[in-house]
């Protein structure tokens, strides 16, 4: 069965937008998905579905949490293939030398992928953008908070984007590759 990734944009952050993961992980049991499993506190779900496209199991989740926890957040889900594909990209990976200064932006359109362009302007060296088919990725060697880009990228300029750092990714992918219930 098709595995997925739900990531939840700025949830418990500060104290507004609190989603807490055993939660989460109910929500998602109840709406039909198997398999369910939390990888840390930033809102990122793995789970199994029978069939749905990402786009629908997004709306899904995010309709859940309004509804049964009152939490409004934009919500993206990427297959277990897709994942792969953005891994592949990722030409920076290369180069970084600190996994967690390594940011991976997901959209949940190709259009919304081009709208992070405008991150290329703020980037100063020697950070690095790079606009993939599949994602955009920002290396911020000197922190995320001392990059302008990185800013960006975490405000008004990604609010279409959810982000993670790459250390975080290669967690997720190792948790699409494996089936349980075992939750951070």
């Amino acid at each position: 069965m098709p595995r997925f990734v739900a990531l939840l944009r700025g949830v418990n952050v500060g104290k507004g937008r609190r989603v807490p993961m055993a939660q989460l992980r109910d929500l998602l049991t109840a709406l039909g998905y198997r398999e369910v499993q939390t990888l840390l506190n930033s809102g990122n779900a793995v789970f199994t579905a029978t069939s749905g496209s990402t786009t629908a199991h997004a709306a899904r989740i995010a309709d859940g949490l309004a509804e049964s926890l009152s939490v409004e957040v934009p919500v993206i889900v990427k297959s277990a293939r897709d994942l792969a594909k953005i891994r592949a990209e990722n030409s920076l990976s290369a180069h970084a030398d600190d996994a967690t200064r390594l940011l991976v932006a997901f959209t949940a359109s190709a259009t919304d992928l081009r709208g992070l362009a405008a991150l290329a302007t703020l980037v100063t060296p020697p950070e690095r953008f790079l606009l993939g088919r599949h994602a955009a990725y920002l290396w911020c060697p000197h922190g995320v908070l001392a990059s302008r880009a990185g800013e960006a990228l975490l405000g008004k300029t990604g609010r279409a984007a959810t982000s993670r750092n790459w250390s975080t990714v290669m967690k997720i992918a190792t948790r699409l590759q494996h089936n349980g219930a075992d939750s951070e």
